[in-house]
């Protein structure tokens, strides 16, 4: 009865997704209230568990979601994002551009969202194109793929950050293995991209416009612009450096100094202020909407992570790992059962976020059983995750739309070239984790 109620209860967030476009907040809710009723818990200890599952998720990362998005919008603003875009162009040179593009994207959906960062550099896309001779498509998919590893894989991107504080993962630890996994995984879409870019064909129809972008220069140079991505991936990583069980840095001042910075919201705010610093040139009336913007986005992936929370809350009543009998179930078996269910759910109804959250709460309870007790355990399970929730992006996807009309194709097109390279790289990512929890 209690894996009726689990296959059930899942069932009815795809389709309330999918064909009743339900928003996830209320799928998730939903959810959770009716498998406590369908378990026999009484109205009191529903209220009381998904309580307490919602405040302890958000408790640790709602503000670091908030900041991370406030971040983002700084950079979009202000053409930070192009400024990067151009450093790593520069850097790479430009009989390289295509691989410049994935790895510009890369490092841009780290607080940016992946579907806005494509919008805002698909233009560069043909500019290039016209100066190199390469297909255009090469770089659109090169592109694509790029903003879509560190989309799932790298904090503070919302999904990792929501999984890691649902596992109760070390969030310091799933943003270095993080970017072990990630860079190889966009290289992978490059790759694709190099492959099957030439042979794809652009539709001649009219094509869809950019929406108007901001070109002022602000004078604003390559480092400030890395400044507000570098400054908390680096102090987050020290924290769990300093905080590794051998303690290589002893229980110092230095200690005590980046354990206090490399806090996630410390960090995360640190990160704001140097993003304060790139509007600094800009009328103070023509940013002061920017931080509002910002809240509002990130006020909808708070609201979902912790309605996540308080499902998995309500599923850690049932003994999930008796019913499916994975008493003796290895870590690697876990891994592998994470990726599925996640990509199931990302096939299936298209979000990856909420692929990830769901998978996450109905995961948590069978960490111990998986023997994934470890802080690098726990990394893994997120990634694993992460891995699943890219495993396709197809015509359910809002940013398999975008990299489709951006990029002025058909769906036939999209479907061979950017689905195809999803899928390649779910795979990769799935490959890198396994052999790395190996080695860890």
């Amino acid at each position: 009865m209690e894996l009726l109620v689990l296959v059930v209860v899942v069932l009815f967030i795809i389709v309330a997704t999918v064909k009743f476009k339900m928003h996830p907040i209320f799928s998730l809710t939903i959810a959770a209230i009716a498998t406590g009723f369908m378990l026999g818990l009484t109205p009191k200890d529903i209220m009381t568990t998904f309580g307490d599952g919602f405040g302890k998720t958000l408790s640790s990362i709602g503000l670091v979601i908030a900041f991370g998005t406030v971040i983002g919008i700084y950079l979009e603003k202000t053409g930070s994002t192009r400024v990067l875009a151009n450093a790593v162009l520069k850097l790479v040179g430009l009989k390289r551009s295509p691989l410049a593009m994935n790895l510009a994207g890369y490092i841009i959906s780290i607080p940016v969202f992946c579907d806005s960062g494509f919008i805002i550099l698909s233009s560069l896309n043909k500019a290039i194109s016209k100066k190199t001779g390469i297909p255009v498509l090469v770089f659109a998919i090169s592109l694509a793929t790029g903003l879509y590893a560190a989309h799932v894989f790298v904090p503070p991107t919302p999904g990792p950050l929501a999984a890691a504080a649902i596992l109760e993962a070390d969030l310091g630890m799933v943003l270095v293995l993080g970017l072990l996994i990630s860079i190889p995984v966009s290289l992978t879409g490059y790759v694709w991209a190099r492959l099957i870019g030439k042979s794809l064909k652009e539709e001649v129809k009219e094509e869809v416009n950019n929406p108007e972008v901001d070109e002022q220069d602000y004078g604003i140079k390559p480092i400030q612009a890395f400044l507000p991505l570098l400054a908390p991936i680096c102090l987050i990583a020290m924290k769990s450096i300093v905080n590794y069980p051998t303690y290589p840095l002893g229980k110092n001042a230095v200690f005590h100094l980046f354990d206090f910075l490399g806090n996630p919201i410390i960090a995360l705010m640190i990160g704001v202020f140097f993003a304060f610093m790139l509007g600094r040139k800009i009328p103070s009336k023509q940013k002061e909407g920017w931080v509002t913007e910002a809240f509002k986005q990130a006020g909808l992936i708070v609201l979902i992570t912790g309605a996540g929370g308080a499902f998995g809350a309500i599923l850690r009543t049932i003994d999930i790992a008796s019913l499916i009998n994975l008493e003796s179930s290895s870590g690697i078996g876990g891994l592998l059962i994470s990726f599925t269910i996640a990509m199931v759910l990302k096939t299936a109804q298209g979000s990856s976020t909420v692929a990830i959250i769901t998978t996450s709460a109905i995961i948590a309870p069978l960490l111990e059983t998986f023997g994934l007790f470890s802080i690098t355990d726990k990394a893994f399970a997120v990634l694993a995750i992460g891995a699943g929730a890219m495993t396709v992006s197809h015509i359910n996807d809002s940013y398999f739309w975008v990299v489709s009309q951006f990029s002025n194709i058909n769906v036939k097109t999209a479907l061979r070239g950017h689905t195809l390279g999803t899928l390649f790289q779910g795979v990769v990512g799935i490959v890198m984790i396994l052999i790395l929890y190996q080695i860890f």
